[in-house]
């Protein structure tokens, strides 16, 4: 089986399994469906494997963290008036990049990813930074963890030899 094939089929039946987790037991838990897609392609976009596994994790979870601080401090900056909101998110947004100068934080579209996860539960959602993080952070290990899945079912298909069948035209 090709590389493409098995990765067609392994992403494919592993989202829906994640979904309908999600959406199903999982849902209890505030778990976001769309965070954990957004994960799951950052492992992709980390090169996979274990390093794409550990840089979205971390990189991912640092930004919804400092997008967290970010949404609590623009709340604390109201003599600002419209001002406040913006000038949270640049500070956040600057955090980020200062951070990558620490080797495992170095990951800068990983870690934008995690500050636009939590800022969209907390829009969407209308919850609190602090009820905000535990979902989000839990959605983006899930979603890591069926990146890796997915890749290593995909390299276990591929391994099998197995040739699609023939189209016929």
């Amino acid at each position: 089986m090709t590389l493409l094939l098995a990765l067609t089929v392994s992403i494919g039946v592993l989202a829906v399994v994640a979904t309908w987790l999600f959406l199903g037991p999982l849902a209890v838990f505030g778990l976001q469906v769309w965070q954990l897609f957004i994960a799951w392609a950052s492992f992709y976009n980390q090169g996979g494997k274990t390093e794409g596994l550990t840089k979205t994790i971390v990189c991912m979870s640092f930004g919804a963290i400092v997008g967290m601080l970010s949404v609590l401090l623009a709340g604390q900056l109201g003599a600002l008036g419209s001002f406040g909101v913006p000038v949270a998110v640049g500070l956040g947004a600057a955090s980020l990049v200062l951070a990558a100068h620490i080797g495992l934080l170095s990951t800068i579209p990983a870690s934008v990813y995690g500050f636009a996860s939590i800022a969209g539960l907390i829009l969407l959602k209308g919850v609190t930074p602090l009820e905000a993080i535990a979902p989000t952070i839990g959605s983006i290990i899930l979603g890591a963890a069926f990146g890796w899945a997915s890749e290593t079912l995909a390299g276990k298909l591929v391994a099998t030899g197995i040739k699609p069948a023939p189209v016929r035209a």
